[in-house]
């Protein structure tokens, strides 16, 4: 099996979001129970209900004065147009949304926080990324009757040029209790594929953590697996859908921390699991088959 990695299991998750409304609401537990029972579909209903009703999920309404400022800059990097932004800034009041839930499944945390947040109406901010949500998106990454989401829908993947590259990290492995992942140097012409990669694995990853999280008394510690294969049918499994073929590659994780600021923070660095030049690049061609020549190659 190889070598191990000890990963260790949060005592609680958390999620917040934000809502803007255009005026205060009398009731606002009342408000979100109301326009959860007629705008969620069952079972995600009972769920959200049963969280909203109990001291796991909070409500605080605050004239929008009151509360700092979003990062527009940053919101508007992540997707957010200026009609999103300018909904937000008009919001007379925030309702601010935290749930709190243990690692495993469902994320009761996640999907109570954001059903309650898209419910009340108005501009959504998931704060975790930050990204602003438009309805159809919220909605849209909302569980199924299955259970089943899109792993992308909740997961963002911001990529920066430097000197030798790209830094990729993801953003999202968090909610669930996984250190995010990050790969330094990639080629400008991987960052298609290589973005690919990394949803496929980040999917791989979240299955092989969740099985190791029983549903009784929750471990300390998760061990996995150093050695990961990721296939084509873990990157369609990220976006929500079916892959027939079976090709798979390796890459190996080497536990690391990144500088946020407010700290360090755990992450996965992500490498081939056979270390050699152009590594990236055989990777990416072998799971997704070779990138095509450019125009006028023999």
């Amino acid at each position: 099996m190889g070598e191990l990695l000890t990963l260790p299991v949060p005592e609680t998750l958390h999620a917040t979001y934000v809502a803007g409304l255009t005026a205060p609401a009398a009731d606002p537990r009342e408000l979100v129970r109301e326009r959860v029972a007629r705008h969620v579909a069952p079972p995600l209903r009972d769920l959200v209900l049963g969280m909203v009703d109990s001291p796991m999920l909070t409500l605080d309404q605050r004239p929008a004065e009151d509360v700092p400022p979003p990062p527009a800059r940053l919101l508007a990097a992540y997707g957010a147009t200026r009609a999103d932004l300018a909904a937000l800034a008009a919001a007379s009041h925030l309702l601010v949304v935290h749930a709190a839930y243990r690692p495993g499944w469902p994320p009761a945390h996640e999907w109570a926080a954001r059903a309650v947040a898209g419910a009340v109406g108005g501009p959504v901010v998931d704060v975790f990324t930050p990204q602003m949500l438009p309805a159809d998106r919220l909605e849209r990454s909302l569980p199924g009757p299955d259970g089943a989401i899109r792993l992308v829908d909740w997961m963002l993947l911001p990529h920066t040029a430097g000197r030798h590259g790209f830094w990729f990290t993801t953003r999202g492995l968090a909610r669930f209790g996984l250190p995010e992942l990050q790969t330094e140097n990639v080629p400008p012409a991987l960052v298609g594929p290589w973005g690919r990669l990394l949803n496929g694995l980040a999917r791989r990853l979240l299955d092989l953590w969740l099985a190791e999280l029983p549903a009784g008394a929750q471990p300390l510690v998760v061990r996995l697996p150093q050695i990961v294969s990721v296939g084509l049918q873990d990157v369609a499994a990220a976006h929500g859908e079916r892959e027939a073929l079976r090709r798979e590659v390796a890459v190996r994780l080497r536990p690391d921390s990144v500088d946020t600021g407010d700290g360090e923070e755990p992450v996965l660095t992500v490498l081939a699991a056979d270390d050699g030049p152009d590594r990236l690049e055989h990777l990416c061609a072998a799971l997704f088959g070779p990138a095509p020549r450019p125009a006028g190659w023999s």
